[in-house]
């Protein structure tokens, strides 16, 4: 078997390991009664307000609260993929087996890792310094 075949194989029994179990059982819808409140609105006005938004795990912060939590998250997950993009290329570099050229191309591809995670922590610390202010002058 190739080895190329062998990676298809391979990625098709992760992927089948990982979707199978979900697949097993289905998720079932229970009936749920409505209390006084969600028929008529808790003391806000809204109808199933902050019971709602517990349940459904909404945060009842403020908007630059909301908006630094996302902030966090996104850049959180652009420095995983630069970390990744650093990893492949250390692969491709340690399996160039001596070849120059692909020894640069590997080379080229960490180099744009590491260049994407110092704009990725660089924007992070400028994104807490501005959204810290704007909370400290808001609040």
């Amino acid at each position: 078997m190739s080895k190329k075949m062998l990676g298809y194989v391979l990625g098709g029994m992760m992927a089948l390991a990982i979707v199978a179990p979900s697949m097993m059982h289905g998720n079932f819808a229970h009936a749920q009664t409505l209390t006084e409140n969600q028929y008529f609105g808790d003391s806000t006005g809204a109808v199933g307000g902050t019971e709602f938004a517990n349940s459904a795990g909404l945060s009842t912060g403020d908007l630059p609260t909301t908006i630094a939590s996302l902030i966090r998250v996104v850049l959180g997950f652009l420095g995983i993929v630069a970390v990744v993009i650093i990893l492949i290329g250390g692969f491709k570099w340690m399996t160039a087996g001596g070849n120059d050229e692909k020894v640069k191309s590997a080379r080229k591809v960490m180099v744009s890792g590491i260049i994407g995670l110092v704009i990725v922590i660089s924007s992070f610390a400028i994104a807490q310094f501005i959204l810290s202010s704007v909370i400290t002058a808001t609040s």
